[in-house]
């Protein structure tokens, strides 16, 4: 029988501090992207990488075996392909539905009806809220923030204040379904609850969510989207658009069954819907030479930055799990109880990344009720609204409104989030703890 080998816990050593304070300093300059002007994927990407290079270093230095090492790497590496897949796929179908004229005609569509700010504030908090259940919280977010760039370019206060709206509804609304958000996905196939018991959690993510929304409609300036009927050109979509958008629809969907009833990696489905993509705007191509969908062209136009700060984030998380920090989370149980424990998760999955978190959460494995699980099921989905990168929501939204929606913009409301996110701790403990609803 093979021996294992186990990692060598750096977290009490001289080295393992000098390497946490590289993501410190990584950190920093990633929270003050706007102050600095530096993009937050070159600092990310630089910790992410150097972070195992001196792990790497320590370990031959030293004379360790590096099976470990290397085991942690591939785990890391299928980890963010599986994400960085996901997320490539989804921006490709964005930008294809863009290239399409779609989101031009369904701006057209909400600002002829005469919908004030406000108004379209609340209707894409909702549709967030609603759809990210079943899309899940990333693609949801990406789409609507679209939406949202596309009614105005310039209304900052608008664009601001509706993106965290966006993100907060998004991670909100996956955080009652099963496959809603990577977080609920790993508990649900952990058999921390059946299905039906984390829709119990409807309650507590739909009132945090409204309380957040309703304080940051205060913000919301008034009027509306310039609109002139008489100088307005109506948009069309172009040949082959909607078709587009039924593949969209499509692919989402696949992706949710391949991985709910196949347990496949939910990014398959999703390369499965663009081999059907590429394959549609060939045989389109074929008949419509002068309009034909150009996939590679639309490519050109990924936020590739945001791709890269998910690999540069995720590397340097799973450094600091390799290095035992991580362990300080499983520490929290003990010291502090399982409610507050719990609850603390979701400032920290905010601050670190809500994946490694919960999965720290589940691989600790405390003794706890249904109730318990479901609670830091929520915390760690709902808890990564408080910073803009701490949740894949977020990142994408950065991306997409680059220069709008930043980590300085996002900390100017974050004590409406705090406040939603207190209400949905008081929902919980009434109706989990007080009333026994679930």
């Amino acid at each position: 029988m093979e021996q294992v080998v186990e990692a060598v816990n750096m977290a009490h050593s001289l080295f393992g501090w000098v390497v946490f304070g590289i993501f410190v300093v990584g950190y920093f300059f990633i929270a003050m992207e706007e102050r600095y002007h530096i993009n937050k994927a070159k600092p990310a990407l630089f910790i992410g990488t150097f972070m195992f290079v001196l792990i790497g270093v320590y370990y031959a230095v030293n004379g360790y075996d590096v099976t470990p090492l290397h085991h942690e790497m591939s785990s890391l590496i299928l980890e963010i392909a599986e994400i960085f897949f996901f997320l490539f796929v989804a921006m490709t179908f964005i930008e294809t539905m863009i290239e399409r004229n779609v989101f031009e005609v369904l701006k057209h569509k909400l600002v002829s009806k005469g919908y004030s700010y406000k108004k379209l504030f609340w209707l894409t908090g909702l549709l967030a809220f609603f759809i990210s259940p079943v899309a899940d919280n990333l693609t949801t977010a990406l789409i609507l923030s679209t939406v949202l760039f596309t009614i105005d370019k310039h209304k900052t206060e608008f664009l601001v204040a509706g993106a965290i709206n966006i993100v907060v509804a998004a991670n909100a609304g996956g955080a009652w379904s099963p496959f809603g958000d990577i977080t609920t996905l790993m508990a649900w196939t952990a058999k921390k609850g059946e299905f039906v018991d984390f829709l119990f959690l409807f309650p507590a993510s739909f009132i945090g969510w409204f309380v957040t929304a309703f304080l940051l409609s205060l913000y919301v300036p008034k009027g509306m989207p310039h609109f002139d009927p008489l100088t307005e050109v109506i948009p069309r979509i172009k040949d082959g658009g909607m078709v587009v958008v039924y593949i969209g629809i499509s692919t989402i969907v696949m992706a949710v069954l391949m991985h709910t009833f196949m347990h496949f990696p939910a990014m398959w489905g999703m390369m499965f819907g663009l081999a059907i993509l590429k394959m549609y705007s060939y045989f389109h191509k074929s008949k419509n030479s002068a309009n034909a969908i150009n996939v590679y062209a639309r490519m050109a136009h990924i936020e590739n930055d945001t791709l890269l700060f998910f690999f540069g984030i995720l590397s340097a998380v799973g450094a600091l799990h390799f290095m035992g920090f991580l362990e300080y989370v499983h520490n929290l149980y003990s010291l502090i109880g399982i409610t507050t424990s719990n609850v603390s998760v979701g400032f920290i999955s905010a601050i670190i990344d809500n994946v490694p978190v919960m999965s720290a959460v589940l691989k600790a494995s405390p003794d706890m009720d249904l109730a318990q699980w479901m609670l830091v099921t929520m915390t760690a989905g709902v808890g990564g609204s408080l910073i803009s990168f701490g949740s894949a929501a977020g990142v994408g939204v950065m991306g997409k409104l680059r220069g709008i929606y930043t980590f300085g913009s996002h900390m100017k409301y974050a004590l409406t989030i705090l406040v939603g996110y207190i209400v949905s701790m008081l929902v919980w403990y009434v109706q989990f703890e007080k009333m026994g609803l679930y």
